[in-house]
């Protein structure tokens, strides 16, 4: 996985801030229809924080936490979301700094391609989720595709497995996969 160094991060915040809006908004508007109350969503590579911010406007009952390789887009982030409870914390998708169990619904978006091992980023996800709860992972929809469906085959519940195409409203094409599965 790629770590950003202090000005890759800020340049990431400055994109993010301006292209990625209307990805992050669909994202949000997602999750939060699918998150129960008081549901404990991780954020896994949360970048700046964007996401994160957006599922606190929607819903405040939600405990949000977020986890980011680069220590900088950490710094980022909790800049950014000073008026939030959110637990940030810095670790890698194929080693989650969390106990068993924690979450019941983790959402990833635009990180999987970086993700340099499919199969034991699942494991971290199936291992970090609460039996019956979600992942769903946002990326860029021509990469990684068949690894990632692989992955998720051998760590979730097969039948619940899906990838869909996303296109957030004003974008002429769906550039993204949605892909959602359910832990056993």
């Amino acid at each position: 996985m790629t770590t950003f160094g202090e000005k890759q991060s800020r340049g990431y915040d400055q994109r993010a801030t301006r292209l990625l809006g209307g990805l992050y908004s669909l994202v949000a508007t997602e999750v939060g229809a699918a998150a129960k109350p008081d549901a404990s969503v991780l954020d896994v590579g949360t970048g700046p924080g964007k996401l994160l911010a957006q599922l606190r406007s929607r819903r405040s009952d939600l405990r949000l936490h977020g986890v980011d390789l680069s220590p900088h887009m950490i710094d980022l982030a909790a800049a950014n979301l000073t008026r939030s409870p959110v637990e940030l914390s810095v670790g890698d998708v194929c080693a989650l700094p969390y106990p068993d169990d924690s979450f019941d619904l983790v959402v990833s978006s635009l990180s999987m391609h970086e993700w340099p091992d499919l199969d034991q980023a699942g494991a971290e996800l199936a291992r970090v989720l609460r039996p019956g709860g979600t992942v769903a992972i946002y990326d860029f929809r021509f990469l990684r595709m068949a690894a990632a469906r692989v992955a998720l085959h051998h760590w979730f519940e097969p039948a619940t497995v899906r990838r869909e195409t996303v296109r957030p409203p004003r974008h002429p094409i769906g550039l993204y996969v949605r892909f959602t599965a359910r832990a056993a």
